[in-house]
């Protein structure tokens, strides 16, 4: 049961969760920074899993078949 203070994710009235906005360079710089990954990493995954960070977190957690460090080799090569 939810009250007037809560949603139905019992996340505090008016408090959104996390949102990564694409479409802002510097949002997207900044979780790339927050989950140790690529601006690419970041961008590709929102499109697979949609914008909440959380579902990013974990798409990322839980598909990344290389180190960060060679997915920021394979960035500076290109």
């Amino acid at each position: 049961m939810t009250d007037s203070k809560t949603d139905q994710n019992n996340t505090p009235a008016g408090v959104q969760p996390d949102r990564i906005d694409v479409s802002s360079e510097a949002a997207v710089g900044e979780w790339a920074r927050k989950l140790q990954v690529t601006s690419m990493q970041i961008t590709d995954a929102v499109a697979e899993v949609g914008d909440l960070a959380t579902e990013v977190e974990m798409h990322l957690k839980g598909t990344r078949s290389t180190t960060n460090s060679d997915r920021t080799d394979e960035v500076d090569k290109l």
